[in-house]
């Protein structure tokens, strides 16, 4: 990069966690095209990413050490910056206090604080845009840190930062530059809730796509191998498929399922599987680096994600995993829930079941099972699908067209 190249910063809940691998992939193709990041995370996150050392000695951690550590380096950036737009910044948490109660207005209190630590880092490192990715507390810090720098700053939106956890939207986006978003499905919610509709525009969590052709041929075995991978947590649906898989087993059906992943279900996954007397078929990878995943999707024969939404109403948006999985030339079956149906187009580039129905989880399943030739069809045009829509190269393109960044 050279002395000219344009500065964005990139703040992030838990920028270098395992599960934060669809923000560093982004960041690391907005380098390829010149542009030098400045990597920033509210957070440090419990599981750290593998491989990536340069990135993880260059990420600033705006809450690490605990809150009085934080709220000493954030009083020493707002001390000691002169450069600081304090005033304007000091307007917008005046406003916002408000309008929100005591409650509200004390993590706000806290947030402009640590803000003063980010727009620090903004001007010494020069940067010219903020890209915030979740829209709940990463932010209600950003939006203030941008207005003390001077500079403007798109957010990110993705699922359960507004669906559960929702708070002062329309403002964020009024102040925003772009209140992007993964789905066409959250943009009409967003419109719902009020914010401006010439504000919001979707951006995809690009993916990079491989030639279905160059997938690495594997000895498939006499029974079909199903893949599903994910946190192990409600709105995931391992439960649904566990028991479609009992469903399909007792249709005299042979197959293999592999759930890859970790998480506090892991324990009541176990438990079901052998009440259910699934112990031959089903198999719990564990967790898998990111660096990993694509070398074992090339042993399956078919992706399975049955998202449901959870007790609380989280749910996914796009899921990442599903993308990664159509653009190795993987058929997939999913639910019909938020944004999903934009990339697994029923019976053209995907299966859908609704959201919760074993049955007919199983049934989409058998679909597959029943026809490979159907199974490779769904393949092919899922892959091209992703690559048209969902690929890394055309999302960067609209995701620096709304920045106003030119490389």
């Amino acid at each position: 990069m050279s002395a000219h190249s344009p500065v964005v910063a990139y703040l992030a809940p838990a920028l270098t966690a395992l599960e934060s691998t669809f923000v560093y992939d982004e960041l690391f193709a907005l380098e390829r095209r010149g542009i030098r990041v400045v990597p920033v995370s509210v957070h440090s996150p419990v599981r750290y990413l593998t491989g990536h050392d340069e990135l993880l000695a260059r990420t600033h951690y705006l809450y690490e050490g605990g809150a009085a550590s934080t709220v000493r380096r954030s009083a020493a950036a707002l001390a000691g910056n002169r450069k600081l737009r304090f005033r304007e910044a000091f307007g917008l948490l005046k406003a916002d206090l408000l309008s929100v109660g005591l409650w509200h207005g004390r993590k706000l209190t806290y947030q402009f604080l640590v803000a003063a630590q980010l727009a620090d880092v903004l001007i010494k490192q020069g940067c010219q845009h903020l890209h915030i990715h979740f829209a709940h507390v990463p932010t209600q810090i950003g939006m203030y840190a941008a207005a003390m720098a001077g500079i403007p700053f798109t957010v990110m939106a993705h699922a359960n930062d507004i669906f559960e956890r929702a708070f002062l939207l329309p403002t964020k986006a009024q102040r925003s530059k772009k209140f992007l978003t993964i789905s066409d499905f959250n943009r009409a919610y967003l419109e719902r809730c009020g914010l401006p509709a010439d504000k919001l525009a979707v951006v995809r969590c690009g993916v990079q796509v491989l030639d279905l052709e160059s997938r690495q041929a594997v000895a498939r075995q006499p029974r079909l191998r199903i893949g599903s991978l994910g946190r192990l947590v409600e709105k995931k649906g391992f439960d649904v498929l566990i028991e479609a898989a009992g469903v399909l087993k007792q249709r005299g059906h042979e197959l293999e399922l592999l759930i890859a992943g970790d998480g506090p279900l892991r324990d009541e996954l176990t438990a079901l599987v052998e009440q259910r007397q699934l112990t031959q078929c089903v198999t719990f990878v564990g967790a898998l680096s990111h660096s990993a995943v694509p070398t074992w999707m090339a042993t399956l024969d078919a992706f399975v994600l049955a998202c449901k939404p959870d007790a609380n109403g989280d749910m996914d948006g796009i899921p990442v995993v599903l993308m990664e999985a159509m653009a190795q030339g993987l058929p997939v079956v999913s639910s019909r829930l938020s944004g999903i149906p934009e990339l697994v187009v029923d019976q053209r580039t995907g299966l859908l079941a609704e959201p919760g129905d074993v049955q007919g989880t199983a049934t989409q399943i058998e679909k597959l099972m029943a026809s490979p030739e159907y199974a490779g069809t769904l393949a092919q045009q899922g892959q091209a699908h992703v690559r048209n829509e969902f690929g890394q190269a055309v999302n960067i393109d609209r995701l620096l067209s709304h920045m106003n960044i030119s490389v």
